[in-house]
This record gives C-alpha cells, structure tokens and sequence, in this order.
C-alpha cells in the first residue's frame, strides 16, 4: 500500500526544532542489468527533530546539491511529505514511514532552486565594475 500523495506536514507542530547532523547515504541508480550505477537518486539525511524528540531520516532529490551544514545548524525542510509502505505478512502488515523533501535549508535563509544555483561574482568581476 502507497499513499498517492503522501501526507502533508504542519512543519512547526511535527518537527519543531530541526538541527542539521550528517548525510546518512546516497542512493544510486541500478543499471538495467541489475549492477549499481554512480548516478545518484536521492541523499538521506539525519536531523535532530525536539518535535519527536530522537534523530529523523529525510531524503531529499540527487538534483539538489550536497548540502553539507554545519553539524547543529538549525535548519527547515522545503516543502516536506510524509509517506508509507506496507508489506503483508502472516500477522498483518509491517509498516515503514519515510520523509522526503524538496531540500534542507538553513533556518532563514530561501531555498535556491534545484540545478540552478544563483551565480556569485568573483572579487575580480566586481573590481572591473568599479573601475
């Protein structure tokens, strides 16, 4: 069982205060034969969430870039989604909860859009604009 669109999250009220930890790991694309390609899928992350009180897992899209914080950074999720994944078994059903996102943010700064990093200008660039 899925949820088509998984469950929307009330950020402040579920996670509280967000602290950025460690990247946990990298999924990577299997080629059609079934080996391990180096392309990346999506990196997980670990947070300290005060909301649940223990470490939280959120995976976020390859297309973003590593992001690579400060370990306690406070930070917020973009655009969070709470899904599932049930697997039958002979008593029931063994249920597995997992939190994707657009990207991981530190806390009050905007989201930069995914692929697309603003261009910063060198020291040199901005001295001939001077001159």
């Amino acid at each position: 069982m899925r949820l088509a669109k998984g469950i929307v999250i009330e950020k402040e009220k579920t996670f509280g205060q967000l602290k950025f930890s460690a990247l946990r790991r990298e999924v990577h694309i299997q080629n059609e034969d079934g080996t391990v390609s180096e392309e990346i899928k999506e990196r997980t992350y670990d947070l300290k969430c005060r909301g649940q009180g223990h470490m939280i897992q959120v995976s976020i899209p390859a297309t973003v870039p590593l992001r690579e914080y400060d370990y306690n950074a406070e930070v917020e999720l973009i655009n969070p989604v709470a899904d599932t994944v049930a697997n039958a078994t002979f008593q029931g059903a063994d249920v597995d909860l997992f939190i994707k996102a657009d990207d991981i943010v530190l806390k009050g700064r905007p989201a930069q859009p995914a692929g697309n990093p603003q261009p910063q200008k060198n020291k040199l660039e901005i001295l001939d604009l001077i001159v």
